[in-house]
């Protein structure tokens, strides 16, 4: 796989059991990247290892007043320079692209579960370690798939080194030999405590990514009530705790680097000493010594790499395990055993978990007392169950699943626009060119929404385009908008959709009364003979659908028109009119009270 290639054609199935899974599966994936990585590791090492070799020759020729194997040495230390020069270059490009690779496989498995899943997986999973995925934790796992050729590569060198010098100098080898295996598991017993400090850094860090997300996304309340402020040092707090935390693990890994370069070092003084009285008795040659001495100091290189790769995989687990943990999340867990592609999703829209049905061709306005209760069941309505216990039942749209249909086909007939809608940025006219039936016009639904103002301000917000509005940009997440011209923007945009189901959850929660009389209406008429369903407990909103359905600790238990419900049921009122606990039971009373007497009269 070169980075040409990318992305892609498909990131494959992960193993998302655990991280280290994961990260196994990942390796797997780019198995030929990481084989062509090692072999370039190896000659770049085998280099470094046979310069003692060519030195250690050439010590001894001189000694031994021998121009030919002075010639030899000179040629054997040429090789190895040109195979250090060759090899380090093109571990470093396969290294690297590995890495990047590796990176937009992650990446796109990623954007891949995102998609599927929607606005829910901001419900399933904290924002903060989203955006922590699919920034940090990515590059943290390229930079282990990167390592991994380097570490196999070193390895091999290291055991080649010990081996040369058990055959070439049995004497000293025997001291490399023992040395060798110690100084590479020396950092062993460090690593568990600087994998905690590092976990407690990401953590920390992560509260902190989310506290910022969150406080840029809300800035316009912020500054409504002024409490800027009160964010600002709460962050401040956070990044403090965040640098804390990264000094300590920092000292940890510092300790790890310090005994990889005091370790070494103890072994080359031993070395020395012990070749040195060696020597001096005739048991070896100055050329040998001058050999075993160079190779000790030489194998410092490749076991850095067993320091990286500590740290790399102490650093990517964790990433990893957040990573895998993100993509095991399922639409849904129910499964089919064999799926009919040639069925209809087609007619009424029923929930079994609330007992809500949404009659087809009607507009259903559905009135829930907590805000959240309503979010939750948008997204059940559009396939997205946000809790556990809500997966095993799923909403049917004529009597067939919408579970069993396949994503595409699922979001082509049911269209969920949550309230709080997302404008990306772009012309207007970007913002409107959806996939569509093709039957509403986008000026249609624009008229619909009521956003004659918001086409008058963006047209004299226009600067090159002629006053054209629909040609003027929008700013990221519309921005430069008010909060009632974006959410009538984002109704323009779902109206031009034209689902089979239309699901609005508050769409006129940020306009004025007088606006949201208009844009009922303008619902109701566009929709006609469409299947709808509204959240909201506005009476203007209820007053023009055809059917109302109130929602209570999560059941369905009123059903009927707005006046209907309003008369004879106290719930609704509570919800709808605002009344107070006493005003409800007064009402509830009178109710009863003319039941029984229009029973009497019977």
């Amino acid at each position: 796989m070169q980075i040409r290639d990318l992305p892609h054609a498909d990131p494959g199935v992960p193993d998302v059991r655990s991280g280290t899974r994961f990260l196994v599966w990942l390796g797997r994936q780019q198995l030929g990247g990481q084989v062509k990585s090692t072999l370039w590791g190896l000659l770049h090492h085998l280099g470094i290892a046979g310069l003692p070799f060519g030195v250690g020759i050439a010590v001894q020729s001189v000694v031994d007043r021998d121009g030919g194997r002075l010639a030899l040495a000179g040629a054997l230390l040429a090789l190895c320079g040109a195979a250090i020069a060759v090899g380090d270059v093109m571990l470093h490009r396969t290294a690297v692209t590995n890495w990047i690779t590796a990176s937009a496989r992650v990446q796109q498995l990623l954007s891949r579960k995102t998609a599927e899943l929607g606005s829910v997986l901001t419900r399933r999973v904290a924002a903060g370690e989203v955006v922590a995925v699919s920034t940090g934790d990515v590059e943290k796992i390229g930079w282990f798939v990167e390592a991994l050729s380097r570490f196999l590569a070193g390895a091999v060198v290291l055991v080649v080194i010990c081996a040369g010098l058990l055959f070439y100098e049995p004497a000293l080898g025997v001291v490399v030999a023992v040395g060798i295996p110690v100084l590479a598991l020396s950092v062993l017993p460090l690593l568990p405590r600087a994998t905690r400090r590092a976990d407690i850094q990401r953590e920390k860090a992560g509260k902190a990514t989310e506290l910022a997300s969150d406080t840029v996304a809300g800035l316009r309340v912020l500054r409504g009530i002024g409490g800027e402020d009160l964010f600002l040092g709460r962050y401040r707090a956070a990044s403090q705790e965040v640098r804390k935390a990264a000094v300590r693990s920092a000292r940890m890994w510092a300790l790890i680097s310090a005994t990889q370069v005091v370790l070494p070092g103890i072994l080359l003084i031993v070395v020395v000493a012990y070749g040195t009285r060696l020597a001096s008795e005739g048991r070896i040659t100055v050329g040998a010594l001058v050999t075993v001495y160079s190779a000790v100091a030489l194998t410092y290189h490749p076991l850095r790499n067993f320091e990286e790769i500590a740290m790399a995989f102490s650093f990517s687990r964790p990433s990893a395990k957040r990573a895998a943990r993100v993509l095991a999340l399922a639409r849904t867990t129910t499964t089919t055993a064999a799926r009919d592609e040639d069925r209809k999703a087609t007619g009424d829209l029923y929930d079994p978990l609330t007992g809500l049905r949404a009659p087809a061709g009607l507009l259903t306005a559905v009135v829930c007392g907590d805000p959240d209760v309503a979010g939750r069941l948008a997204d059940r309505l559009g396939g997205h169950p946000a809790e556990p216990d809500e997966r095993h039942t799923s909403v049917l749209l004529g009597g067939v699943p919408l579970d069993e249909l396949p994503l595409a086909t699922a979001r082509t007939v049911v269209l969920v626009q949550d309230k709080d809608p997302v404008l990306l940025s772009g012309t207007l006219r970007e913002l409107l060119d959806v996939p569509s039936s093709g039957a509403v016009l986008p000026e249609d639904a624009l008229a619909a929404a009521q956003c004659g103002d918001v086409l008058d301000a963006l047209a004299q917000a226009s600067v090159d385009t002629e006053g054209d509005p629909m040609r003027t940009r929008i700013t990221e997440r519309g921005r430069s908008l008010s909060g009632g011209q974006r959410q009538r923007l984002a109704l323009a945009r779902s109206l031009v959709t034209d689902p089979e189901v239309l699901v609005l959850d508050e769409p006129t929660s940020a306009v004025d009364s007088h606006t949201e009389s208009r844009v009922a209406d303008g619902i109701a008429r566009l929709r006609a003979g469409g299947t709808t369903v509204v959240l909201a407990s506005s009476p203007l909103i209820l007053d023009r659908a055809d059917r109302v359905v109130l929602v209570d600790d999560g059941q369905a238990v009123a059903v009927g028109t707005h006046r209907e419900l309003l008369a004879r049921e106290p719930r609704y009122r509570a919800v709808v009119t605002r009344e107070t606990d006493e005003e409800t039971a007064a009402a509830a009373h009178r109710t009863d009270g003319i039941e029984a007497l229009e029973g009497e009269t019977a």
